[in-house]
């Protein structure tokens, strides 16, 4: 397929607000690439600056070593799926699928094949004369894939395609586009704000907010070793504990609890003695059996987990927790729970920035 390059990128619009800032990202042939992050943080803005739907403001963009920052999107060889699938309602799925190629004057054997093909990969061999209105959502998803396929372009730029699908449907067409893509090996870039589908996609993600890019790496060195605070709340679900914490000798001490330090932990530390840091801890890393008490206010089962909301320490000041306790307990309000943080992560509390690396009790 394609090598993609995107070396320092702004977009600037007319009105002089910056919308993307320094953005910069090599992607490997064959990769599956998902830029994630809240609404607003830039990462649609780029995806469609990499398909030449929006000007580049500064930077450059190369495809296969070809600078290609000024290329009309026609010509660049890239095939973007959208939100809203962008249909042609009156055509079937048979014309909707082959109308880049007919436009292109295209062999109609050749057509034809191709959209066979496509259809085959993607199920939809026995839609091909339906209309969009006919279809379901995630049939009428699969169809502005196989318009897409039918170009063999040599990259895929997908817009958050799953947006407008109900959950049952979001996780069928989420396996799907990973099938499509181990099968074609195919480079494709893929923008969300669902931390699941980038975790369940990506062979690398791009987690961006307020138009800058916070870390590049696998799921697992975003969800196991953020970069910094954002993405350390961003990716993980239910989201991170944050507590401030004073660094004390061999301790860390904040509102409601101490916890010991390794030998390696305060070595990461020991430039903050005496200093006031923030611990994350992940819900799942709140384990029962130590003596940190958890003031419950409500428990969700959720079958092999019970996710247990409270708080430590008391009165306003007190800290709130969410606990991911393996096993189905029944705690009401008002229980008290004893738990431990078998896992910690460290960050400076006015840079948000992550110190050291997470290490395990």
């Amino acid at each position: 397929m394609a090598q993609l390059s995107v070396q320092h990128v702004d977009k600037i619009y007319d009105n002089n607000v910056q919308a993307v800032f320094d953005f910069n990202l090599d992607v490997k042939d064959g990769e599956l690439i998902v830029l994630v992050g809240p609404s607003g943080c830039g990462k649609s803005t780029t995806l469609r600056m990499i398909a030449g739907l929006e000007d580049i403001s500064a930077g450059h963009l190369f495809l296969d070593g070809k600078e290609i920052t000024q290329t009309p999107a026609k010509d660049r060889d890239m095939a973007m799926v959208f939100q809203n699938y962008a249909l042609y309602g009156h055509m079937t799925i048979y014309e909707n699928m082959a109308f880049s190629l007919t436009l292109r004057k295209e062999n109609p054997n050749v057509i034809h094949k191709k959209v066979l093909a496509a259809a085959e990969i993607l199920g939809l061999t026995s839609q091909l004369n339906k209309k969009p209105s006919q279809l379901s959502g995630g049939q009428r998803q699969r169809v502005a894939m196989g318009r897409s396929i039918v170009r063999n372009p040599k990259v895929f730029l997908f817009d958050e395609p799953l947006s407008n699908l109900d959950a049952k449907l979001r996780g069928a067409t989420r396996r799907e586009i990973l099938l499509l893509h181990k099968r074609l090996q195919a480079t494709m870039l893929y923008v969300t704000h669902d931390q699941t589908e980038a975790l369940t996609l990506a062979d690398r993600i791009v987690c961006m907010s307020m138009g800058h890019v916070q870390q590049v790496g696998t799921p697992l060195e975003l969800y196991d070793s953020p970069a910094n605070r954002f993405v350390a709340s961003f990716i993980g679900l239910p989201p991170m504990n944050f507590f401030d914490a004073t660094v004390r000798e061999g301790e860390l001490e904040g509102r409601g609890f101490r916890v010991k330090l390794s030998e390696e932990e305060k070595g990461i530390l020991l430039p903050y003695a005496g200093k006031e840091i923030e611990l994350g801890v992940r819900p799942e890393d709140v384990q029962g059996g130590g003596d940190i008490a958890l003031n419950v206010f409500s428990n969700e089962n959720l079958g092999m987990n019970t996710l247990v909301h409270g708080h430590i320490g008391d009165g306003e000041l007190a800290n709130r927790i969410s606990a991911k306790l393996r096993g189905w307990y029944d705690y009401k309000e008002g229980d008290r729970v004893s738990v431990e943080f078998s896992r910690k992560h460290f960050f400076d509390k006015e840079t948000g920035v992550a110190i050291g690396r997470e290490v395990k009790a």
